[in-house]
């Protein structure tokens, strides 16, 4: 019974693993007043990337391909940074555009990759019969280490005042816009690594739509775990467990599959109603999807 309950965590921390990181970055983009409805289309850019690199040759470094991975998700997310932080566009449009821009490319460029081996794939390590990805554990190591950034820093508190009162910022002298900037394209790059994870880590291939709808999983969450980066670990796992249980019942139950596969997304809708039925929503900035121009009110 005891490894049961051990594969079931296991198995649920590795599926949360890109659910965890990606809403890190998205905890980060919101911290700073901007909403980012784009995660799904940096987390396959970030895929793309990651197994472009890694399946160039056998000695392609998984380094490179990681770096790339973050560097493809930083990049997509400065489009939204520019249309949002300089051009003042609407912040939810311009994330809608930013998931079908990041799907759509990543889904025509990834086609001449469709089907070809990865030669190298993160390896992961052994725990007493159990396996476990390097990204899992350092999507934890990063969940502490945010949590210390955003509530014990002068540069995590200087984030959280831009989403919280970004006039207020602006006069103690915080440039908004630089850190909206910094912070936007942070979170790029933590979707892109989660997107990583998928190509050199889980699946270890490339699949057009391999993301599967785990990046607007990752935007509801950021909600349902009240923009905190602990509890973020919590609720990654829980919807991680969701996924096993769905693997798992899948052939061994007289329920459809399709019931299976749409479970995660059910379960969405029904935490993020409790959460507003429980006020989880005012834990969010004040000035989370605002656009901020100095001199107005």
């Amino acid at each position: 019974m005891d490894n049961v309950l051990l594969e079931a965590l296991v198995r649920a921390l590795a599926v949360g693993t890109p659910l965890l990181l990606a809403c890190l970055g998205a905890i980060i983009n919101e911290r700073a007043g901007i909403v980012n409805l784009g995660v799904e289309g940096l987390m396959a850019v970030g895929a793309l990337a990651a197994f472009a690199v890694a399946s160039k040759s056998p000695d392609a470094s998984l380094w490179a391909a990681v770096g790339a991975a973050m560097l493809a998700g930083a990049a997509l997310s400065a489009l939204h940074a520019f249309a949002t932080v300089t051009l003042r566009a609407n912040q939810f449009v311009s994330g809608l555009a930013l998931a079908m821009i990041g799907t759509g490319a990543a889904g025509l460029l990834g086609k001449k990759f469709e089907g070809l081996p990865l030669f190298n794939k993160v390896p992961d390590w052994n725990l007493g019969g159990f396996t476990l990805s390097p990204f899992t554990l350092a999507a934890l190591v990063l969940a502490g280490l945010l949590a210390f950034y955003l509530n014990s820093t002068r540069g995590g508190l200087t984030l959280r005042s831009v989403g919280e009162n970004p006039a207020a910022a602006d006069v103690l002298g915080v440039n908004v816009g630089l850190v909206r900037w910094l912070a936007v394209m942070g979170g790029g790059a933590l979707a892109g690594l989660a997107g990583a994870f998928l190509a050199l880590s889980y699946r270890a291939s490339w699949a057009d739509n391999m993301t599967a709808g785990l990046g607007w999983i990752a935007v509801a969450l950021v909600i349902f775990v009240g923009w905190n980066p602990l509890r973020a670990v919590l609720g990654s796992v829980f919807f991680g467990f969701l996924y096993y249980l769905q693997f798992r019942l899948q052939g061994n139950s007289p329920i459809p599959p399709e019931v299976f596969s749409a479970m995660p997304f059910i379960l969405v809708l029904v935490v993020l109603a409790l959460a507003g039925r429980r006020g989880q929503a005012g834990n969010a900035p004040a000035a989370l999807g605002r656009v901020y121009v100095r001199g107005e009110r």
